[in-house]
């Protein structure tokens, strides 16, 4: 006879970590992506940034951040639970020029679920620019090409595969495949990247095993001046990037590097008054993170207890069985039903059994879809 258990409960055994964004951080030297790896990854700069290991032909440096959330805080606070588990965004860095010469074997770039571009900015005498001259547009455009050049060459080495494999005999696999890779082929060709073909799901899913650099959503974020800071909100119309942003799978972010982990190193007073100062409404982290997260489209939803309060990143659009199986694939394989109440009305009445009252709480089959912010408790048979 099968027993039903709960999310919260911990009694079906070890739990999946939170779920792990990976971002690369790509651009030419001098931008200042060191810089911001710190500021994301910690905030010190005598500090260790990460761990490095070994990732194909180079060194890259690893760190990990937690996502910043309020809504997380504020339920820590509420039931003061032994655990607080935030989701996390892993980020990883080159020394040096961090262009597609040098990640193309790279698996911690190739596995990334977004690249962020940082671009120079900022106006500096003692940094020299590599090109001499500060031309943010320029730039964006040489480490795009860059990108498109090393995907081409993949995709004329995968086609030349397949043509060869074609010989042994016909393969309707092969054939979809050899569709797909040469629609990238001449898209790339005319010097445009992946992420704006409209790709249908099977096309999509063909794509998924090479992991092309431009076929990754593209963050832009721009290292303004200090001058510039208070703009930080018109960084892309400053900086005459607009253009690149009219792709659906690209975004921009204005920082100032520099400025903001002077910031992150202050307390948290220091820091407000700082921010205020400068025009500015949240860390440079935090608006790099949620840039990030609109791009990829995600979301976050809550399970939460005496035990551990945790947040749990989602792709908008998944469906509650599917949330489940980010907690445990036990869950996922045998949901019953999610219980689910908004954040705000909990916070609000203070409890489960208040929502409850209140009529709050709804029950949720495995369709539904998971909205941001929704706290569950999933319900399971074992």
């Amino acid at each position: 006879m099968s027993t039903e258990k709960s999310s919260i409960s911990g009694a079906y055994g070890r739990i999946s970590a939170p779920t792990m964004l990976r971002a690369g951080l790509i651009g030419l030297p001098s931008t200042g992506k060191t810089t911001l790896f710190q500021l994301l990854t910690g905030g010190h700069p005598d500090a260790p940034a990460g761990k490095s290991g070994k990732f194909g032909r180079a060194d890259a440096q690893i760190g990990v951040s937690p996502v910043p959330d309020p809504r997380l805080d504020r339920l820590t606070a509420l039931f003061e639970p032994k655990k607080h588990a935030s989701a996390t965004v892993t980020f990883a860095d080159l020394a040096g020029s961090a262009a597609a010469r040098s990640i193309i074997d790279l698996s911690t770039y190739r596995d990334a679920d977004a690249l962020l571009h940082v671009v120079r900015a900022f106006r500096a005498d003692d940094v020299p620019h590599v090109s001499e001259t500060v031309d943010p547009g320029r730039d964006a455009r040489a480490v795009e090409d860059e990108l498109i050049l090393a995907d081409l060459s993949v995709a004329e080495k995968r086609l030349d595969r397949i043509k060869h494999d074609r010989k042994k005999g016909a393969s309707k696999e092969l054939d979809l495949e050899a569709a797909v890779i040469e629609r990238c082929r001449t898209h790339l060709e005319e010097g445009l990247p992946i992420r704006g073909l409209d790709l249908d799901p099977a096309a999509a899913k063909v794509l998924r095993g090479f992991q092309f650099l431009s076929a990754k959503p593209l963050l832009l974020v721009i290292n303004l001046d200090e001058a510039d800071i208070h703009e930080a909100e018109r960084a892309a119309e400053l900086t005459g990037l607009g253009g690149i942003l009219e792709d659906t799978r690209t975004r921009a972010v204005g920082v100032c590097a520099k400025i903001e982990l002077e910031i992150a190193q202050l307390e948290a007073g220091d820091a407000e008054e700082f921010m205020a100062d400068l025009g500015l409404e949240a860390p440079g982290l935090d608006r790099v993170i949620n840039a990030a997260y609109d791009l990829l489209g995600y979301i976050s939803f809550f399970t939460v207890g005496k035990d551990e309060c945790r947040a749990w990143s989602i792709p908008k659009g998944t469906k509650a069985q599917q949330a489940a199986g980010e907690i445990h694939t036990d869950i996922e394989r045998g949901f019953i039903r999610a219980e689910v109440v908004g954040c705000e009305p909990l916070l609000k009445w203070g409890s489960i059994a208040a929502c409850r009252d209140k009529a709050e709480v709804r029950l949720e089959g495995k369709e539904y879809l998971v909205k941001d912010g929704d706290v569950i408790n999933f319900r399971f048979a074992t």
